[in-house]
């Protein structure tokens, strides 16, 4: 017997004595949680995202929706970047004005290439004001999750308002489940024992997030 068949036997143990009309998870569990921390206004709402991502060390840009390719010029020039990670499913326009290497998201690419890239460029699925947190689910926009991993700086594009919600609890119902999420506050970072911060272990060492407004 392998371990498979061993550790399904043993679920299918537990699971014995659970009758057929038992209610389904999502009805069995109560969820009556707050879900949101106070009534903020949508320029509230966006405004705390703004602060909490801050705090956490991202650096946090905003612009019109016709400035963003002129900005994304100007903070890659900045960075010196002369390659950048481009998801498939990115909006052309983004881009039109940025003068580097487009490399772009494939299955095939190892972690030394995506290493040896400067930027990466991508959209969002939802981005939490009272966490200030941005999450990734791999849409054609974001690309595989590596690529957000990798490279030492990712700049995110979040559109203002239809992108930035509360709470968790809100953010929860708008991603598919089934997609693979990736949760970034702020840059990759963490500490040892004695609090000694160092940045981009686990990830990007810079976080820009671009509000744009419609």
């Amino acid at each position: 017997m392998s371990s498979r068949e061993r550790i399904l036997g043993r679920v299918r143990r537990a699971l014995a004595d659970v009758p057929d009309d038992d209610p389904p998870y999502e009805r069995a569990v109560t969820r009556g949680y707050a879900r949101e921390h106070g009534r903020r206004t949508v320029a509230e709402t966006v405004e705390l995202l703004a602060e909490n991502l801050a705090d956490y060390r991202a650096t946090v840009h905003r612009c019109a929706d016709g400035q963003l390719p002129d900005l994304l010029m100007r903070l890659l020039a900045a960075r010196g970047s002369r390659s950048v990670v481009v998801p498939p499913g990115l909006p052309p326009g983004w881009l039109a004005a940025v003068d580097a290497t487009r490399v772009h998201d494939r299955a095939e690419s190892t972690a030394h290439e995506l290493d040896r890239v400067d930027s990466v460029v991508t959209g969002c699925a939802v981005a939490v004001a009272e966490t200030g947190t941005i999450v990734l689910d791999g849409s054609p926009d974001q690309g595989r999750r590596r690529i957000t991993l990798v490279p030492d700086h990712h700049v995110c594009v979040v559109r203002v308002p239809d992108q930035v919600v509360s709470s968790v609890p809100q953010a929860l119902e708008r991603l598919d489940p089934s997609r693979p999420s990736t949760w970034i506050s702020g840059p990759s970072a963490t500490s040892d024992i004695e609090l000694d911060r160092v940045e981009g272990v686990h990830g990007p060492r810079t976080l820009e997030v671009v509000l744009v407004e419609d």
